[in-house]
């Protein structure tokens, strides 16, 4: 594609309305994974996900109208939940409690109250880890739009608990859909990711998130802040008041464009399909023939480094895997101080707007996601056929630094090992922070040793991260699942 002066315009195209009719299923080859808890049956012992025909329409339909029904309603009458709300699940079974964080099946943690909550009503209606996760990631697509959406690139990694094995969800080196604007990739990489290792229906994990765009969200105070320092351009009238100003808190926003291509996203029978209709849509709104590329999602095996309580996984390049891997590697055989995870910053050191959210159950299944629009509000152009915020991502600006999530996994000797996940963003030095906080785990049992009382605090110990960083931790450990985030009380989490 030939360079394009000057700024991108969009055209003002009609409103398209998608089809919707069904399409019927693919089968596809799924890696066993045996989730927790098991999923809802029918009286002859079916899983819900496995009726034939019109049956497993309709079931399938009113599973996600009820869920759907509680989202729209506990949106339009609470606000929007604190980031320091703490989560709540359904009483376990035995009839005893633990601490905030501790829980008996699954638990999710997000940036935002609503989708944290989305991703525990998942847990709880028999899905997985990974239908958690990417029903939460496309959630926190519409409420979100300053960290993340349908215009952002996504890095994942996950941990089957069944079998043992850690895959990276890729997103390949980043692309131009025109100069200056990011190839989308968020629709094909989730969907992908779910065609391999999710269990629910497809169209159940759009629903909650199509609800949301279509009948209205609240702003939370993130996106509250982040539309404060932003101000007006590029992003009214979607989120500004009558008077052209931005939405404060509690405001209600509504996306009904995005709502109408997640609704078509839901019809798509492969990953392919799921992003080719909006990069069509992108490509009009920018006067463009077609796009001249098109995203290029893969699941792949986990880099991996093998350290005395196990093994540690990570993506691959181009995130900063590689770089998280040398850095612990380093430490790990060096017989002085450990670096520090907080160095001082050159003045001009940016880093890119990302957002991050996780996902565990007590069995050691582990997703993390992370995703980046780059800048704030990515590129500031909004597409007004889809409602989409695309990124400013693209190959001369884009390190990808930001993503480099990791999970450590005990011995595959040991029948009680834990299983660990950290994932963080907000700062330039990740990498930093996430190997030091790593190596403060590893040094842990020495600690415990010396102050017993501190395993009362859960696996993953107490951890810092630098300046304005989010850390969020998950664990499965003594056959339950555990969520945390450093700084404490910064994202809400929900389990069971």
């Amino acid at each position: 594609m030939e360079a394009m002066a000057g700024p991108v315009l969009y055209q003002k195209l009609p409103v398209w309305e998608p089809s919707l009719e069904a399409e019927e299923e693919e089968a596809e080859t799924l890696e066993p994974f045996v989730p927790d808890p098991p999923g809802p049956q029918d009286s002859s012992g079916n899983k819900v996900g496995g009726l034939p025909g019109t049956w497993a329409r309709l079931v399938a339909a009113l599973l996600l109208l009820a869920i759907g029904f509680s989202l729209a309603v506990r949106q339009l009458h609470s606000s929007g939940g604190s980031p320091g709300t703490l989560g709540s699940g359904a009483p376990p079974r035995s009839g005893h409690s633990h601490r905030p964080g501790v829980y008996h099946h699954g638990a999710i943690i997000s940036p935002a109250a609503t989708c944290s909550q989305l991703g525990q009503e998942l847990l709880v209606a028999g899905g997985n880890v990974v239908d958690a996760g990417v029903g939460a990631a496309l959630c926190l697509a519409v409420v979100h739009p300053h960290a993340t959406g349908l215009g952002a690139t996504f890095w994942g990694l996950f941990h089957n608990g069944s079998s043992g094995n850690s895959t990276a969800l890729t997103s390949g080196p980043a692309q131009a859909l025109a100069p200056g604007l990011g190839l989308p990739s968020a629709l094909p990489a989730l969907s992908l990711l779910h065609a391999r290792f999710g269990r629910l229906p497809w169209p159940h994990l759009l629903l909650g998130p199509t609800t949301l765009a279509q009948e209205g969200f609240l702003v939370d105070a993130p996106l509250a802040r982040a539309l404060a320092a932003q101000g007006p351009k590029g992003i009214c009238p979607l989120l500004c008041q009558m008077d052209g100003m931005p939405l404060g808190p509690g405001a209600r926003a509504t996306n009904p464009k995005l709502a109408a291509v997640l609704r078509r996203a839901a019809l798509a029978r492969t990953p392919d399909l799921a992003g080719e209709a909006l990069l069509s849509l992108l490509a009009r709104d920018l006067g463009l023939e077609g796009p001249s590329a098109r995203p290029m999602p893969t699941l792949e095996p986990a880099l991996q480094l093998p350290v005395s309580q196990g093994t540690v996984f990570t993506t691959p390049s181009p995130s900063a895997g590689p770089e998280l891997l040398e850095l612990i590697e380093a430490a790990l055989h060096s017989e002085g101080p450990s670096p520090n995870p907080c160095p001082p910053l050159p003045p001009a050191a940016v880093t890119p707007m990302s957002s991050v959210l996780a996902t565990v159950d007590s069995s050691g299944s582990v997703l993390l996601l992370t995703s980046s629009l780059n800048s704030s509000f990515g590129s500031g152009h909004l597409s007004p056929s889809t409602g989409v915020l695309l990124s400013n991502l693209v190959a001369k600006s884009a390190t990808s630094a930001w993503a480099c999530p990791l999970i450590l996994r005990g011995s595959p000797d040991d029948p009680e090992t834990d299983v660990l996940g950290l994932v963080a963003s907000g700062t330039p030095t990740v990498t930093r922070v996430m190997s030091h906080a790593l190596l403060s785990h590893l040094a842990r049992p020495q600690t415990q040793a010396q102050h017993p009382h501190q395993t009362q605090q859960g696996p993953t110990g107490s951890l810092r991260a630098c300046g304005h960083a989010t850390l969020l931790q998950v664990a499965a450990h003594s056959e339950h699942s555990h969520v945390s985030s450093v700084p404490g009380g910064c994202c809400p989490f929900q389990g069971f």
